[in-house]
């Protein structure tokens, strides 16, 4: 697949990467499972993330799908056991080599608490991460993992053509992709329990209504729309500003009290008003002329700011 010229050296299978303007795109792109959800996809859109929040050149990503669907969920070419995954049929299937002996739980691939990682909470756990804002422009179909991979991004706009569904109990499973930590903080308790109970699929209105997206647009215009936004961030914004706004409202979702953002905000007003960003926005407003941040991301992100979430937990 696709990816810009200057990037680390890497095949994608089921994404395009693109970036121009300073915005990274990251495209969905898999045909043979109409964008079916599997391991390679996994690791795609994990290396995606990873590149576009490690490349200074990045402000701001799009996160979107090609053709028909956004994502339709797993692929469940692999029968009954698809979710089986101390099955080493699935583990091969999966793209993911040897299973583990006997007991093993966890297909060769990462564990937490003994278990095999999901893989959809890697991917979730990799946007969450991300130290620059990121837009979903949802296209098409956009159910189970297609739903809950966009929850950690900013902002989440559809066409009039797509559909979502939180079809977990249909399937026997529960909502996985650490969506019961981010669907009721962006939708509510009670909406969360009515997708994930009913796991009815629902058109891009009622995602609207029930706080899941922010807009809905006709299907040719929705390309353009996520780029406007995105541009609309990126030419006027600090990229550490962003970076580090970013990673404070997300994080202080679970603070104890408003004194961990007053902490938090304190150093960082102390810091970065001592660098050339601040001096800039002050300059530029003055003088009536758009701003022209030097500083970057990652090279000069404040470190000191603790990631969201926990940097060690993620990897």
């Amino acid at each position: 697949m696709t990816a810009d010229a200057g990037a680390p050296a890497r095949d994608f299978q089921t994404v395009d990467y693109e970036v121009s303007e300073r915005i990274a795109t990251i495209t969905i792109d898999n045909p043979p499972s109409r964008n079916g959800f599997n391991g390679t996809m996994r690791d795609d859109l994990i290396a995606a993330a990873r590149r576009a929040d490690e490349d200074d050149a990045v402000r701001a990503v799009i996160l979107t799908g090609r053709g028909k669907f956004f994502c339709p969920g797993a692929d469940l070419s692999g029968g009954g056991s698809t979710f089986d995954f101390k099955s080493s049929t699935h583990a091969e299937a999966d793209g993911d080599g040897e299973a583990g002996g006997a007991g093993d739980t966890s297909g060769g691939r990462p564990t937490v608490d003994g278990f095999r990682r999901d893989g959809g909470g890697q991917v979730a756990l990799a946007f969450a991460s991300l130290r620059k804002p990121i837009i979903s422009a949802i296209n098409g179909a956009a159910v189970g993992i297609g739903a809950t991979m966009t929850l950690p991004t900013d902002m989440r706009i559809a066409s009039t053509d797509a559909r979502f569904g939180f079809v977990f109990a249909h399937r026997g499973l529960v909502p996985e992709a650490a969506s019961s930590w981010f669907l009721p903080r962006i939708v509510g308790i009670t909406q969360a329990l009515d997708w994930v109970y009913t796991g009815r699929v629902f058109d891009a209105e009622e995602a609207k209504a029930g706080g899941l997206v922010s807009r809905v647009v006709a299907p040719e215009e929705l390309q353009e729309t996520a780029r406007e936004m995105a541009l609309a961030i990126v030419d006027r914004a600090s990229a550490v500003s962003l970076g580090a706004s970013r990673q404070l409202l997300w994080s202080m979702l679970t603070a104890s009290s408003p004194w961990e953002a007053h902490r938090q905000d304190s150093r960082l007003i102390f810091e970065l008003g001592q660098q050339a960003d601040a001096r800039e926005g002050v300059e530029s407003f003055l003088e009536k002329r758009p701003p022209q941040f030097p500083a970057t991301v990652p090279a000069d992100y404040p470190h000191f700011l603790p990631r969201f979430p926990d940097k060690d937990r993620i990897e």
